[in-house]
């Protein structure tokens, strides 16, 4: 672990000032033309931040000195500022990442061959509560803006320099990224743009536990590949380890993602399915899921659950990982198992915790539960 020295970023002497990293390229143009711009300032605003790394206003050379002078008075550049990198034995990245608010986040980048791909955060903590991620026994602070999203992936880049390059993007790190819609699309927005980092619809992935609104509204709202969070085949057991499934049933959440598969030919919905020992691997499970998946264009990635602290779940045998792999192999169900990256660094699956001032109070209600177990 070491820290890291980063040059503080400008903050805004002027409430009122505005973060320009909170807006993708059609809020910015609507932006411009409020000030009685043309909507074009919004493309030469994107190219310089994103593409030549300028952050001066005064530098945007083709922008008219007036609009440069007014965008000093009353606009600012801001990102998260990386206070500790860690580096693990396989090459992953993870970065703790200090708000303004003076809480953390985690970003993690996996490097691989011919691709490198950037896990980001949407929320301090999670709203949600699984019990097989560290992240949820964190609670809950906010929702992170449109800049603190997109900005994971300015400071990530840069750090990394031009040796390593993003090519994919998952919203896959702290929080649940459709209970944070609006922040969460106009940064994938962002990520997308042919004039900031051109990254296709294939390569950049939110993943949802289920809000099942949320679903039907992204597909309309945003083309990115979809990934969900299943892990159970029952209704019974996925209210234990996915509580939100108490709203929205595994019956609702076929359907949303039956309608998201619609959007185009040969499109597919990626499951994620974490193995916990004696709990969901069984071939009783792996035949569920036959049964659960045939009627939606999908693939499952099995995820080996990363242990954390005081959690009493333990992750499935390789042969018990694999045999149920080949069950759905064999059943037409396209099948991986995903490989555990950055462990030595609480980079996996679920390990993520920055550090949360959690205004849920969920930590408070597990010291609860946690002395009338010992109890």
């Amino acid at each position: 672990m070491k820290s890291v020295p980063e040059p503080v970023n400008f903050q805004p002497v002027n409430p009122k000032r505005v973060n320009l990293l909170d807006y993708d390229r059609k809020g910015l143009a609507a932006f411009f033309v409020d000030l009685g711009e043309k909507p074009f300032r919004a493309t030469q605003l994107l190219k310089w931040i994103y593409q030549e790394g300028v952050e001066d206003f005064d530098l945007m050379t083709n922008i008219s000195k007036s609009l440069r002078v007014w965008l000093n008075e009353h606009c600012y550049l801001a990102t998260p500022e990386i206070v500790i990198e860690q580096i693990a034995s396989d090459g992953t990245r993870k970065w703790a990442l200090q708000t303004s608010c003076g809480n953390r986040i985690e970003t993690v980048f996996i490097p691989e061959e011919g691709r490198g791909t950037l896990c980001v955060s949407s929320q301090i903590g999670c709203a949600l509560a699984c019990t097989f991620c560290s992240t949820a026994q964190q609670g809950f602070n906010r929702n992170l803006t449109t800049a603190e999203i997109i900005g994971q992936v300015i400071v990530a880049q840069k750090r990394l320099g031009t040796t390593k390059k993003i090519t994919n993007v998952v919203m896959m790190g702290m929080g649940e990224p459709l209970l944070n819609f609006d922040n969460v699309v106009a940064a994938m927005n962002l990520m997308m743009d042919d004039f900031t980092f051109g990254l296709s619809k294939r390569r950049v992935t939110i993943s949802t536990s289920g809000v099942v609104p949320a679903m039907y509204r992204l597909t309309q709202a945003c083309d990115v590949s979809l990934a969900v969070s299943l892990h159970a085949v029952t209704d019974e057991l996925r209210d234990e380890l996915v509580p939100i499934n108490k709203k929205y049933p595994l019956k609702m959440l076929m359907e949303a993602c039956r309608d998201n598969a619609k959007i185009a030919p040969r499109r597919t919905v990626t499951f994620e399915y974490v193995m916990l020992d004696g709990i969901n691997d069984s071939m009783e499970d792996a035949r569920g899921l036959i049964k659960l998946l045939k009627t939606v264009p999908s693939k499952l990635n099995l995820i080996p659950f990363n242990p954390f602290p005081n959690n009493a779940y333990r992750c499935s045998s390789k042969d018990v990982i694999n045999r149920f792999k080949t069950v759905l192999n064999d059943a037409g169900i396209i099948t991986t198992v995903r490989k555990t990256r950055g462990e030595d660094i609480d980079a996996a699956c679920g390990q993520l915790v920055g550090q949360v001032e959690d205004k849920s109070r969920r930590h408070l209600k597990l010291k609860v539960v946690g002395s009338e177990s010992a109890a």
